[in-house]
């Protein structure tokens, strides 16, 4: 079998020494900065990742329903955050360190995967949330390949003989020469990197048109759809959900109206009066919620929540077509038909 040599893997994973060390401390920087500087796992505190998690719902591909899921049972959400920051934490000191390098670079793939299928959509400045993702399924591969060479735990265990290398599967987990010939590897190495940049072409045409018509970003000003509107009685009830902006602070409605079929208004109410609302009259559905500020109602990005409004002119309102209309800060306005039959 023309097997690659031991010191062959051992000069490969000294060329990504500084791959593993740089892609190590962002996953394990994680789990640092949400447990010892601040703590972010805690849902009763500003900054909750649970909330950023929700940010990701609007546009995830193909994880939108386990998304969905955990952001709508608080409990499963925070356990799955506490679950992943430890495992990030545990794939970053270990990936840094070298040990058990190729297992750990699975789990740097399939977390890299989670921020790609999650958020590439996020990012306001360039395509940031989009450019992590990739390039951690890319380096991710790229050390499973190549496995930890000089400065690593793994090496220090081969070089000690450690019982665990006697194992068979050692090399698949650790690092060293794997077992299959030089053909069947270049294939593998192929392979991997033409899937890896099919995804990557994929994901951002998806996310932002990057390849051809028109290129977007759905982080850079706000969108709040509006899905289901009624009067009934003194009452209006509507649900706004925000599917697109920037994720680190929300849209500001700073007015509500309801216009005839002439556009004039038979109710309006400004962000002073929205800022006011009592709880009751805001059913949020996730954890991300819509909520009353200081001058306008806030509502976060990936929030959803049924407005119920009362006054008794919409009792006096007569039958026909009418607009509702939401006003943002920036002066962005979204629209819903609504009749009184």
């Amino acid at each position: 079998m023309n097997r690659i040599s031991n010191q062959s893997f051992s000069m490969a994973g000294l060329f990504t020494l500084s791959l593993r060390l740089v892609v190590g401390w962002t996953y394990f920087s994680a789990f640092w900065r949400r447990l010892i500087l601040k703590d972010k796992l805690d849902p009763e505190l500003p900054g909750y990742i649970g909330e950023k998690f929700n940010h990701f719902l609007p546009n995830a591909l193909g994880i939108k329903p386990i998304i969905q899921y955990l952001v709508e049972n608080p409990d499963h959400l925070w356990f799955a955050m506490m679950s992943f920051t430890i495992i990030e934490g545990i794939v970053g000191l270990f990936i840094m360190f070298g040990l058990f390098t190729r297992a750990m670079s699975v789990g740097v793939f399939g977390l890299a995967m989670g921020i790609l299928l999650g958020s590439g959509w996020i990012g306001t400045t360039c395509l940031d949330e989009w450019q992590i993702g990739v390039l951690g399924i890319a380096t991710g591969f790229t050390l499973f390949l190549s496995g930890s060479g000089y400065f690593s735990l793994d090496r220090y265990i081969m070089k000690n003989e450690f019982s665990i290398t006697k194992w068979k599967y050692w090399n698949w987990i650790g690092s060293g020469s794997l077992p299959i010939n030089l053909n069947v590897y270049k294939r593998i190495g192929l392979v991997g990197a033409i899937m890896i940049l099919f995804m990557t072409l994929y994901t951002n045409q998806y996310f932002h048109g990057g390849l051809w018509g028109t290129l977007h970003n759905k982080s850079v000003k706000p969108k709040v759809e509006i899905l289901e509107a009624s009067i009934k009685g003194s009452q209006l009830t509507f649900d706004v959900y925000r599917v697109e902006g920037v994720d680190v602070y929300g849209s500001f409605l700073i007015g509500i109206s309801v216009k005839d079929q002439k556009g004039n208004d038979v109710f309006h109410i400004d962000g002073e009066t929205l800022a006011a609302l009592e709880n009751d009259q805001i059913d949020n559905f996730y954890i991300a919620k819509v909520k009353p500020g200081k001058h306008s109602l806030i509502i976060p990005l990936g929030a959803k929540a049924t407005i119920n409004l009362n006054n008794n002119k919409f009792n006096q309102l007569p039958k026909g077509d009418y607009t509702l209309v939401l006003t943002d800060i920036s002066g962005v306005t979204w629209k819903k038909e609504l009749k009184i039959k």
